[in-house]
């Protein structure tokens, strides 16, 4: 019997081990597990996304992959990591230097295959409500840990409210999921299905006080407002436009009298500002303000192929004045704090060419109605937008989240037109 059971068990095993249909499951399991782990652990993400690639590798369909690579919105991220590749041809950095500067543009590489897997997995929505239920633990966490720091995980420097990794990263998921939820409140509204509205209202809520009271960025409380625009103007009328315009201006008020903290944190702008433009103090808003500015000069001097991959550092070190000094001039730095910048600096006019094709192409893919193109449009405009203040797509955080948002959602916007074609097709 028991010889019989694992004669059994043995042949199941064996039988999936040949199935392309378990092989995807567990693709899809990976996929779910990167994107649960990625507001905790930047290893665990890592791993997870290895095992994800792996198991595609046994019945990938090879020529069909290929074929997938020729569409624009899988070629142009491939031709960035490419123009990162062949930039360290003409860069003076030493070849560390070079080869550390490719490192971020090779997540994208992921982008294309997420695309395509997801284009044949009628599993996508898994990890993108796998990242919702991730972050609102975290969220709770951070409640938390604003009580009783002494439960942070992440302690070198410590930061209020903060369990692991650190306040932008955890701004930017908020933000996210929050204005993410606005589309299916609408409907469910409008389905007068008024319990679940309640319930994911209150869960969209829970991040806004979360970041009113506890700890948000300054890039968050910039976008979120652009964000919400952006939801007003594609799903909105007029007349709810006005209506939700006041209850937000209300409920801004209302959170700026009640917590100190936003205010803190919204005051440091001026402050920030006024003490690096008489001062020359490398306060945060000033050194970004430094970083711009010389970043553009040495734009100026290599403006079609820039200066090669991973000379950013190199040229900072060569104008920054006596390190002796507390001036922002004095600050060195192989991130300029801007995505454009950072792209132009190394690779001139041609890779800024590459960066915006690339956000042109994913925000043409997500035209259309539904909540996975809603989900699609948020995260590429989320990213170009604080890619103003942060290099966010070499970033590994926010880059993660980008390449995760675009391949998953974009693969099923793109299973869907397939499954829309064939339905014309069978109709005509």
């Amino acid at each position: 019997m028991t010889a019989l059971a694992r004669e059994t068990t043995g042949g199941m095993l064996l039988r999936r081990l040949r199935s392309p249909a378990a092989w995807s499951e567990t693709v899809d399991l990976f996929a779910v597990l990167t994107a649960a782990s990625l507001p905790w652990s930047t290893s665990l993400t890592g791993i997870f996304n290895a095992l994800l690639l792996l198991c595609m590798v046994p019945f990938l369909d090879v020529r069909a992959f290929l074929q997938s690579l020729k569409r624009p919105i899988c070629a142009a991220p491939i031709a960035l990591v490419l123009l990162a590749l062949v930039g360290t041809l003409w860069s003076d950095a030493a070849w560390g230097a070079r080869l550390y500067a490719v490192n971020p543009t090779v997540k994208l590489l992921v982008l294309p295959v997420l695309l395509y897997h997801f284009e044949r997995s009628p599993r996508g929505h898994w990890v993108l409500i796998a990242f919702l239920v991730s972050c609102a633990l975290l969220s709770a966490m951070s409640w938390l840990v604003a009580f009783d720091p002494n439960l942070a995980l992440k302690t070198d420097p410590p930061e209020r409210g903060i369990f692991v990794k650190n306040y932008i990263d955890q701004s930017q998921e908020f933000t996210l999921c929050a204005v993410a939820l606005a589309y299916p409140i609408i409907l469910l509204l409008r389905e007068k299905r008024y319990w679940f509205a309640g319930l994911l209202t209150a869960l969209a809520l829970s991040f806004f006080v979360n970041m009113a009271f506890v700890v948000v960025s300054r890039t968050a409380l910039v976008t979120v407002p652009i964000l919400f625009g952006v939801f007003a103007l594609l799903h909105l009328r007029w007349r709810s436009i006005a209506v939700i315009s006041v209850a937000l201006l209300v409920g801004a008020v209302l959170a700026w009298q009640a917590s100190p903290q936003l205010r803190k944190t919204a005051d440091t702008f001026t402050s920030d500002y006024t003490r690096y433009v008489e001062k020359g103090e490398p306060t945060s808003a000033g050194l970004r303000l430094e970083f711009w500015r010389k970043s553009l000069g040495f734009f100026a001097e290599a403006p079609i192929m820039g200066h090669g991959t991973g000379s950013t550092r190199g040229l900072f070190e060569k104008v920054a004045t006596p390190s002796g000094l507390y001036q922002a001039s004095a600050e060195v730095i192989g991130n300029p704090h801007n995505q454009t910048l950072n792209v132009a600096v190394q690779w001139g006019v041609i890779g800024i060419a590459v960066l915006y094709s690339i956000w042109i192409l994913h925000l043409l893919l997500f035209r259309g109605e539904g909540l996975v193109h809603w989900i699609g449009l948020l995260v590429v405009v989320q990213n170009v937008f604080t890619s103003l203040f942060n290099s966010h797509l070499f970033d590994f955080h926010e880059g993660w989240m980008y390449v995760i948002g675009v391949g998953v959602a974009g693969g099923m916007v793109l299973r869907a037109q397939q499954a829309g074609a064939k339905v014309g097709e069978a109709g005509s």
